[in-house]
């Protein structure tokens, strides 16, 4: 039986349990357990990092820790009974786990290695912590490093900082937020900027000398020397190395290493050095014999110097190798470093390449007791301390010293009767009162212990040595008095035994009689002369002789002239000896009675430091005097007493306040001095105001804290003495004293008068008296003084005045004072320092005083204690009363205010702005219900309430400004957002209460909600962006603030009424921002809002396009910034049923209309979203161009031709053309400029700044984006696009007259020219990309789109580039269609293949003599169509000829726009299907291999080809092919008696098949003959073959000879070319009996001319899926064709894949399957035409020689197919009305004749069919248009095959008009090539002659609906389409009337001529007499009409 757990209830897992088990709950070790119930060894409860997830798990696995409840019950928490820091370790260790394995994922590796080693740190010492051995010192010192951890790795990691008292977390709820704010303060600035030390100390560590002439020991002396002035800052440091050069004790670290200590900041320079001298103990010479001497000397050895700036840079402790350098002339020794220091190079040298002293230098920060603690190790293994010559800066009290240095300078000695100089060595000795040496007081340095005597070091025959050694003499004080030093001189001999010879001697007194000590300075000391045995031993013998010769009497001359003399500098550094006199006298004033009043005066010239020494006793004197002579002496112990409490305010002795404060409370004895100190402090007082002088006065005032402390004191000891006696007066003199001071104050006077300044003396030091008054007056009687005096102040002061910043200082100081934090003495208080502060708050003077006054006065306001909470209350009363609203009123000055430059100010200004929002934060969190009710009631009228309101709000909205506290600062903001969301509620209250119904006002209720808007919105609010254990703390102590607004939100929107249309659509933006706010309940809340909103605008206008339009902005521009989500889609999906029934609202009709356009509506929104949300997704860093750019297109689109919504569409036009440029993709880029472009006229109105636009007039900008395409079109070799548009700006030049930019733009156009000319270019590949699957972005999902590849990028590259684009797709291999369950699959699909573009402009790409450099562009521009052929078999497989069962499956694909276009890839719009038959198959083989055979045999004739080869090849394939059963098979297939019985249909297809084969060997004949002609030698023998081998394949056609109808017409060609005026022949029509819907294929519309060789055509036909791709034969063939449907495979042309298929392109533009009832109706099928216009052709006159007669036109041509139609479009013609307008047509025959000879060669005729007639249809060509950019020139030819088409069936004639038997049709997709109606112009007939047959063309009527209800953009520069709307033309735009000049580019051949009319009667396709009904001219579609 579960039972629930009384004292388990918290835990930690050990061991990871799976949770297998039924109800288990998993675990992972280290996780945290809340146990609820237990059962047998099993535990239910729940992890606290998912608290929803209950479960059992075994008891086994959970440690069981102490806890404590909170809520006892169901909702109980329980928080762990231990070390908060230990909590707080837990927590943080496991958020950074988390983050520490993402940092290691997004390869930061040196924060993931850094992070590893602190939590390692952290862990080790969270253990310390657990074990609880440490002291408690230790556990500070570890708690320490802990939080100083926590905090580095939550900076690291941009976690929040956390608020620390004592290392423990804060709970913000427990401390006002003033103090919260101060702790956050401190912790960010302790982190921006660490204090600097002010004290220094630098380590050294002596290593080793190393040295190649070593053999003897050393002495090393190191000291720091000031290069600047010449002298050692600090005493010597001594270290003995032994003879190998290192430290003679290395067990004794103290001997090697120390610290010197004290060095200030201004030591720290670069001319400060740490000097060093070594000096070698041994023989005088260096390299002297052992056994010449045995005593040892000490001699210079060298000396290095380094300077102390070097280390400043040296992070940690460095190793430094020193120079060591010895002096040239051993008498510079003295000097060397100082040389050294000034590169005097002549005076020093090194002293051996070799030598070098190895020491440690290292420079601390920071006091000594720091570096103790910091440096632990250092201090407990040993170093000597090395002292600061002098004290340091600050003089600390308690330090004890007294060193006297004695420096050794030089000595001037006689000769002594010897030749050469002496080698004089000294010997020190100190020796006390009675003589006797005293031992260990004479230190070489520190380092070494001290000895009994020093020897100097030896310099060389040096009668006039210069030592300058120091020593230290640390003799005790007591031992002082008395003692002297005495140096011995000895001559050291070289000679003898090397004895050393006593020749003098020289001594000093330590102390003289007065008891002062020996100055500071220079002494010169007499030698006195002695015999080499002299006994000093008797000191009594020599002290009463002189020793100096400074104090000799004057008459002793005979001393004072002799030569010999000694020189010493003496330095006392010592706390307890003075060398001052006066200070004696002082000390000893009952000695000397009548030297009292000279001591008193001469105090004040005494040094400080010397008064220090001596504070206790200078001030028992002082009080000693008083005492005994006040009335006598008492003004002037005052003064001195004023002199000494001031001295202690300096900087250097501050320290010895203490000092002073020990003194009064424990040695200070003057119980009487009480009634003196006072009487004379009141009689300077009343002075003040009399006095000219006022210095004086100001120094007693300073000291006022002082005077009053032993006032006091003094009081005190006299009560306790007296029992209280007195009291009665002491209490009168005291408040005689105050009257005094509030006299003084209250005294108005001048800015600059000297008592002004006075008084500001006074206010300083007066908060420091409250503490000592307290000591015997009450807190209210303390009060009460403090009242009146700041109360005396006189209030009008001036803003400049000094006094006003220290009247605050005094304030600050009262408030920060004891007696403030006493409730009782605060409300007496209050009213003062509230009056002060709100007088300088108003004005916005001294801010910084006036937030920290608040601050103070607020930290002790709390709510909790119940005692005082009537007196809180009114506390707060009082605050808010007096402070509320100029504090906001401050707030909103400050934050306006421009923020100040420098970083320093800046601080300031910030920490200002934050101290007062936590004021104000701290008073609203105060505020309780009657609080409110009372300020509210406070406003009078309605305009102060609405004008506080306002101004509150808009507080409250600077709050909540991100930049408003550092990002770190979590804590913070939220408790900002509690107290923001309390205040709001209480005061909604008042806003529904004042400002509702009549008395409605718009500004404060939309300042509400704007205030609530950003509420909800802040980032700190923001659960779902924290971690998961940031979230709970968050949610256990607010809750979820957002939700509590939002509801706030929607009650105020209820109250509103018809109220609510004020804020219809301004809301409508904020609300939307809400509700992206991804919180389930606060969507659920504010989404009702928006129907409320719909309903009452309906109600107001009728619909809510207001409503509709706000609402797509703001979405737009919301969800750029990455706001809203997939869920918030469905959640506005799911608001329509919302607009459900409301019978009270309105009607039923006007319910169902609103419920209608709702509904629409939440559809656009829900679609926008789409389109938004995959922009959003596809913007984010690392994803690709092609992502990006495709999402921008399909939002671009939608806000066009959804929305329609022109600004947004031209933002995302400019948002597009920035990613095209990036990508550099710069055709498509212009293409999308473009777009804008069209938006613009040729007009002046100005235009607004825009974009990076600048303000011009819609004609400059025009011109700008003009030139800009142009340039970009440049860029992306897309030259003649290029061109249209320079023909167009030239044209605006011309018209104006701006004859330089038209000539730069003709010469801009004639470039462009040359470059097509000249440059080579590219031909991409295209691709089909299927995207199946629900996982793709929503505009690619389950469409089908065509891609332009890029330079060079095959079907593999491409594949590999879209699997890379989407790295989580799967690619398909196979072409099929994909069935409905991949479509909806959550997954992605592509399925990519190959396909070929079917050019439109066939009539550029047929006409002859265009080179191919033209050609290339219109191959593969401007293509809408797009096709790959699927061989198969269909029936049994023949496998003797397999031809007879090849079909091929072609499918179509047409675009939404044409590529190129604004994106590379366009969407599918149309895809047909059509099967081509084997027959009509084997037609379009033989086709398309005599147009190649046609093109090489006229490249060769014409001299294009460099060589022969290509067609050499081309006709060994044909004719090997042929011989070997190529045309053979055909025959066997299609010609044999079984196939014409069983397809009578197919009667004229084998007709036309015959008819090409003849045809290709009368081509190959004459390819034959022509390349004979150019057969180079080497290949005649070849050539032979190939003659042998057409013989053969003659016969074996069965051709004899030519029929009679190829030998009627000669083959020649006129121009060198076999190629007819095939743009002229008529299309054929395939019999309608056919029992197959087949498309014919244009020869020109393949990319690729393949060889076709015996296998080819015969032998491998059946392997339909190999991979064959064709080789480029020809220079004409830039473009591969498609290989024979035989041999057609599924890779592209260029590159074979088995993996993804090609498509052969299809040249026919197809419409769907017919039903069956339109099978067999073909004679009536009509063409579909697009809403295009179409465009005209120029007219291409036929060659005399070539012209049929009307008759042979009208009823004999025969039947022409028309490769570019799909069957369907072919067999839908009907006749209906004419719809297409007239032509205009070219009657100048002379010109046609001329131009038809030159252009159109004879070519052999076909042979007749045998075939049923039928009619010539002709189609008719409307007016040119001129499409967007060519603006006013007509367009090049791009005819569309699905305007209009003509088709015939007419067999047995002789002569076709053009030649038919090229196999070539000039369709192409606007009109077919007879558009231009010229066939019947061009004969000896008038053209009206002959009945023709009119055609005219309408589309199916499903195909028309379809367009009609479907806008294509107009992305191409060739596109049009009709105008949606009417607007003025542009000029641009507009068609002129008359002149009609060739398209561009290329320019047709034929001339301009101005003889082009209309012919409306003598239209031959009118000549059946029906009027023709002109249709009106479709007006050129600018992009913003649609």
């Amino acid at each position: 039986m579960w039972i629930p757990t009384e004292h388990e209830k918290y835990g930690v897992v050990l061991a990871s349990f799976r949770g297998t088990v039924q109800h288990g709950l998993p675990l992972e070790i280290g996780d945290t357990v809340q146990l609820l119930e237990k059962c047998e060894g099993w535990y239910r409860g729940f992890v606290h990092k998912n608290p929803n997830a209950k479960g059992i798990f075994p008891c086994t696995y959970i440690h069981l820790k102490n806890a404590h409840i909170k809520n006892k019950g169901q909702f109980e928490t329980v928080i762990p009974t231990e070390d908060s820091v230990i909590t707080e370790m837990t927590t943080t260790l496991r958020d950074w786990g988390a983050m520490w394995k993402r940092l290691y994922v997004k390869n930061e590796g040196d924060l993931f290695h850094r992070l590893w080693h602190v939590m390692n740190e952290i862990l080790d010492l969270r253990r310390q912590v657990l074990v609880g051995h440490l002291t408690n010192d230790r556990m500070k010192d570890v708690k320490q490093h802990i939080t100083a951890r926590l905090d580095w790795g939550n900076e690291q990691l941009s976690l929040d900082l956390v608020p620390r008292r004592e290392f423990s977390m804060v709970d913000p709820d427990e401390i006002s937020v003033t103090e919260l704010f101060k702790l956050m303060e401190h912790r960010h600035r302790k982190k921006e900027t660490p204090v600097p030390a002010s004290t220094h100390h630098l380590f050294v560590h002596m290593k080793s000398l190393m040295s190649s002439n070593l053999g003897e020991e050393l002495e090393v002396f190191f000291h720091i020397y000031d290069g600047r002035e010449n002298r050692p800052l600090s005493e010597r440091f001594f270290v003995r190395l032994n003879k190998n050069g290192v430290p003679k004790s290395p067990e004794k670290t103290e001997r090697q290493c120390t610290l010197f200590v004290d060095l200030g900041s201004s030591d720290l320079r670069k001319d400060v050095y740490i000097v060093v001298h070594i000096m070698r103990i041994g023989r005088m010479g260096a390299g002297e014999k052992k056994n010449l001497c045995s005593i040892q000397y000490r001699r210079p050895f060298g000396c290095a110097v380094v300077s102390i700036a070097d280390l400043l840079t040296a992070d940690s402790k460095d190793d430094h190798l020193l120079k060591v350098y010895a002096c040239t002339t051993e008498s510079e020794w003295y000097q060397i470093h100082e040389n050294i220091i000034r590169k005097v190079n002549s005076r020093y040298n090194l002293s051996g390449s070799n030598t070098g002293l190895a020491v440690s230098l290292q420079l601390l920060h920071g006091d000594i007791e720091q570096l103790r603690r910091e440096y632990m190790v250092l201090f407990t293994r040993g170093v000597s301390i090395t002292k600061k010559l002098g004290f340091s800066d600050i003089i600390m009290p308690g330090e004890m010293r007294n060193d006297l240095y004695v420096t050794l300078e030089k000595g001037e000695f006689e000769k002594g009767g010897k030749s050469v100089a002496r080698n004089v060595e000294i010997t020190v000795y100190v020796l006390d009162i009675d003589g006797q040496v005293m031992k260990s007081y004479v230190a070489a340095g520190s380092g070494e212990p001290g000895g009994d005597e020093y020897h100097s070091f030896v310099l060389y025959h040096n009668n006039s040595p210069r030592w300058a050694e120091q020593i230290k003499l640390p003799i005790p004080v007591d031992m002082f008095r008395g003692a002297h030093v005495r140096f011995e001189f000895r001559h050291c001999s070289t000679k003898d035994k090397g004895e050393k010879k006593l020749f003098g001697y020289s001594f000093i007194h330590l102390m003289q009689e007065d008891g002062r000590t020996l100055p500071d300075g220079t002494h010169e000391l007499i030698i006195h002369k002695c015999e080499e045995n002299a006994n000093l031993q008797d000191s009594s013998r020599y002290l009463k002789l002189p020793f100096s010769k400074a104090n000799l009497p004057g008459n002793n001359q005979a001393v004072k002239g002799t030569k010999e003399s000694f020189w010493i500098t003496s330095f006392l550094c010592s706390t307890k000896l003075t060398q001052n006199g006066d200070m004696l006298d002082l000390l000893k004033w009952r000695a000397h009675p009548e030297k009292i009043n000279d001591s008193l005066s001469k105090l004040k010239e005494i040094d400080g430091s010397e008064i220090v020494k001596f504070l206790q006793d200078t001030l028992d004197t002082l009080f000693g005097i008083l005492d005994e002579s006040s009335q006598r002496y008492g003004l002037k112990v005052f003064d001195c007493l004023v002199h000494i409490i001031n001295l202690l305010q300096d900087s250097k002795f501050q320290h010895f306040k203490p000092v002073m404060d020990t003194y009064i409370e424990s040695h200070f004895a003057g119980a009487l001095s009480y009634r003196d100190l006072i009487k004379v402090l009141k009689w300077y007082v009343d002075r003040i105001v009399d006095a000219e002088h006022q210095d004086h006065i100001q120094q007693v005032l300073k000291a006022t804290e002082y005077i009053f402390k032993y006032i006091i004191q003094s009081r005190r000891l006299f009560a306790l003495a007296t029992g209280g006696q007195s009291e009665e007066e002491f209490r009168c003199c005291i408040h005689e004293l105050f009257m005094s001071i509030r006299f003084f104050l209250s005294q108005e006077n001048k800015i600059t008068s000297p008592v002004t300044q006075t008084q500001a003396v006074f206010l300083r030091t007066f908060p420091a008296v409250y503490g000592e008054l307290l000591k015997i007056f009450t807190v209210r009687e303390v009060a009460g003084f403090v009242r009146e005096t700041l109360g005396s102040l006189p209030a009008t002061a001036h803003a400049e005045c000094p006094l006003e910043t220290v009247k605050l200082h005094c304030i600050t100081k009262t408030v920060e004072s004891q007696l403030y934090t006493n409730p009782e003495s605060r409300c007496i208080l209050l009213p003062v320092v509230l009056r002060l502060l709100q007088a300088h708050m108003q004005e916005q003077r001294d801010l910084v005083m006036c937030a920290r006054i608040l601050t103070s006065m607020l930290s002790l306001i709390r709510k909790d204690d119940s005692v005082t909470t009537l007196v809180v209350s009114e506390e707060v009363d009082l605050i808010v009363d007096s402070l509320l609203v100029v504090l906001m009123r401050t707030i909103l000055e400050i934050t306006n205010r421009p923020q100040p430059a420098g970083t320093n100010m800046r601080l300031q200004f910030q920490d200002i702005t934050g101290e007062f929002v936590a004021c104000l934060l701290a008073l609203l969190r105060q505020m309780s219900d009657k609080h409110y009710q009372q300020l509210l009631q406070t406003f009078t009228s309605k305009d102060d309430l609405r004008d506080f309101l306002l101004q509150i709000f808009t507080v409250f909205r600077i709050l909540i400004r991100p930049e408003m506290f550092p990002k770190d600062w979590t804590v913070m903001r939220l408790v900002t957002n509690n107290v923001i969301i309390t205040t709001v509620l209480y005061l909604s209250d008042a806003l529904r209460k004042n400002f509702l119904n009549e008395k409605f006002d718009y500004k404060v209720w939309d300042s509400y909600f704007y205030l609530s808007v950003i509420f909800i919105n802040q980032p700190c609010l923001q659960l779902e962006s924290f971690s998961p254990s940031k979230r709970k703390r968050v949610l256990e102590k607010y809750g979820d603030m957002r939700v509590m607004m939002g509801c706030e939100i929607f009650s105020m929107w209820q109250n509103l009424g018809e109220h609510k249309l004020n804020f219809i659509p301004a809301m409508i933006g904020p609300f939307l921002e809400v509700t992206l706010v991804p919180q389930p309940d606060l969507r659920n809340v504010m989404i009702p809002i928006f129907h409320d909103m719909m309903d009452w605008e309906q109600r107001r206008s009728g619909n809510f396009k207001q409503v509709e339009a706000k609402l797509i902005d703001k979405l737009d521009s919301l969800m750029s910034e990455g706001k809203g989500d997939e869920t918030y889609r469905e959640l506005f999906n799911s608001i329509i049923p919302l607009f459900g029934p409301y019978p009270s609202l309105l009607k039923k009709i006007e319910r169902e209309t609103w419920r209608e356009s709702g509904i629409s509506l939440i559809a656009t929104v829900t679609r926008l979203m789409e389109r938004l949300l995959d922009y959003r997704d596809c913007m984010k860093l690392g994803e690709v161009d092609g992502k990006k750019i495709g999402c921008t297109v399909s939002l671009l689109n939608f806000y066009k031709t959804e929305l329609n919504k022109e600004e947004m569409y031209i933002r995302y036009i400019h948002k597009l053309y920035e990613l095209h440029l990036k990508a550099q993709n710069y055709t498509e880029a212009s293409y999308t400029l473009l777009l804008y472009d069209e938006l613009l006229e040729w007009s002046d109105r100005p235009l607004r700044e825009f974009l990076n636009y600048p303000m011009q007039s819609e004609w400059q900008r025009k011109e700008y984006l003009h030139l800009t395409i142009v340039q970009n079109f440049d860029r992306g070799k897309c030259w003649e696009n290029g061109i249209i548009l320079c023909r167009e700006l030239a044209d605006q030049y011309e018209s104006y007259y701006d004859y330089r930019n038209l000539s730069k733009m003709r010469m801009m156009e004639a470039s462009l020219y040359d470059k097509i000319m000249d440059q080579q270019r590219l031909e991409p590949e295209f691709f089909r990309v299927g995207f199946y699957g629900k996982k793709f972005p929503f505009f690619l999902r389950n469409k089908e789109f065509v891609c332009r590849g890029h330079d060079y990028e095959r079907l593999e590259a491409f594949q590999q580039r879209m699997l890379n684009e989407f790295p989580h797709a799967i690619a398909m291999q196979h072409v099929n269609q994909p069935d409905q369950t991949i479509y909806q699959a959550e997954a992605q699909y592509l399925q990519i293949y190959a396909v070929s573009p079917i050019p439109e402009s066939q009539d550029v790409l047929q006409r002859d003599g265009v080179p191919d450099n033209i050609k290339s562009f219109y191959k593969v521009n401007h293509i809408w169509r797009f096709r790959y052929d699927r061989p198969f078999h269909k029936g049994t497989k023949d496998k003797e000829n397999e031809f007879k069962s090849l079909w091929v499956e072609r499918t179509t694909l047409t675009l939404v726009q044409s590529l190129p276009g604004i994106s590379r890839w366009f969407e599918v719009e149309k895809r047909e299907l059509v099967e081509v038959s084997p027959l009509e198959n084997a037609i379009e083989v033989i086709e398309n291999k005599n147009l190649q055979l046609r093109t090489l045999i006229a490249q060769c004739q014409s001299r294009q080809m460099q060589n022969i080869n290509p067609l050499t090849m081309c006709l060994n394939g044909v004719i090997d092919a042929a011989v070997n059963g190529g045309l053979a098979r055909y025959q066997e297939a299609f010609f044999v008696k079984d196939y014409i019985v069983n397809h009578p249909e197919d009667g004229e297809k084998i007709g036309r098949l015959r008819e090409l084969m003849f045809e290709q060997a009368h081509i190959l004949e004459y390819g034959l003959a022509v390349h004979e002609k150019f057969v180079p030698q080497d290949m005649r023998p070849l050539h032979k073959k190939l003659v042998d081998q057409f013989h053969v394949m003659k016969s074996s056609l069965g051709i004899q000879e030519f029929p009679a109808y190829v030998r009627a017409s000669p083959v020649h060609f006129t121009n060198g070319s076999p190629r007819s005026s095939c743009r002229n022949s008529v299309p054929n029509i395939i019999s309608p009996d056919g029992a197959r819907v087949v498309a014919r294929r244009s020869p020109l519309t393949y990319p690729a001319v393949n060889r076709y060789s015996s296998s080819s055509l015969s032998s491998q036909a059946s392997n339909e899926v190999s991979n064959i791709t064709g080789q480029s034969e020809s220079s004409d063939e830039v473009f591969n064709m498609q290989p024979s449907p035989s041999t057609s495979s599924l890779s592209s042309n260029h590159s074979a894949s088995p993996n993804v298929t090609s498509s052969a392109p299809s040249s026919a533009r197809g419409s769907p399957q017919l039903q069956d009832k339109h099978k067999h109706s073909r004679e009536n099928s009509c063409l579909s035409s697009r809403e295009r216009p179409v465009s005209a052709i120029y007219p291409n006159p036929l060659d005399p020689a070539q012209r049929a007669t009307p008759h042979q036109i009208g009823d004999t041509t025969l039947p022409r197919s028309d490769p570019n139609l799909s069957a369907p479009d072919k067999v839908r013609t009907t006749f209906s009305s004419r719809s297409l307008d007239s032509v205009k047509e070219v009657n100048n025959t002379q010109f046609s004749d001329t131009v038809g000879k030159l252009l159109c060669p004879p070519v052999p005729p076909r042979p007749p069919y045998s075939g049923s007639s039928a009619k010539t249809m002709r189609s008719q060509s409307p007016l040119p248009t001129s499409r967007s950019p060519q603006k006013s020139s007509l367009p090049p030819f791009t005819p569309s095959p699905t305007e209009c088409q003509s088709a015939g069936l007419v067999s047995n004639s002789p002569v076709l008009s053009g030649s038919y038997s090229s196999g070539i049709s000039s369709m192409s997709r606007c009109s077919v090539s007879e558009a231009s109606g010229t066939e019947a112009t061009t004969g000896d007939h008038p053209a009206h002659q002959g009945p023709t047959m009119p055609n005219s063309v309408s589309s199916g009527s499903d195909e028309l609906i379809r367009r009609e209800n479907k806008t294509p953009p107009p992305y191409s520069v060739y596109e049009r389409s009709n105008p949606r709307r009417p607007v003025p033309l542009p000029h641009s735009l507009s068609i002129p009337p008359s002149v009609d000049p060739p398209a561009l580019p290329p320019k047709p051949h034929q001339l301009r001529t101005s003889s082009m009319k209309l012919v409306p009667t003598s239209d031959p396709r009118r000549a059946d007499g029906v009027p023709h009904v002109p249709r009106p001219r479709p007006l050129p579609r600018k992009v913003s009409q649609l």
